[in-house]
């Protein structure tokens, strides 16, 4: 059996939401692919919670990152709209 990655993917959905967004989606593939593999009995499942807890970091951090860019690009919309329509 391969070792698991849970403390990993831990970290990087932590580091997901207080840092870097990106990191998010690295917690959540890697936790869903670790999830399957722990199914499959092809990897220890002792860490399995630990795993489950990065890949639900990961999903928060993915959708604030998500939520974060579609506001930038509203307010630029916003501000070449207001631009505009003051000339």
């Amino acid at each position: 059996m391969k070792p698991h990655r849970g403390t990993l993917i831990l970290v990087l959905g932590i580091l997901g939401l207080v840092v870097c967004g990106p990191l998010g989606i690295a917690a959540w593939i890697m936790g869903n692919g670790d999830l399957k593999q722990m199914d499959g009995g092809t990897m220890d499942p002792s860490g399995r919670g630990t795993t489950n807890a990065g890949r639900i970091c990961g999903m928060i951090a993915t959708l604030l990152m998500v939520l974060a860019v579609v506001a930038l690009i509203a307010m630029v919309a916003l501000g070449v709209l207001g631009a505009a329509a003051s000339r």
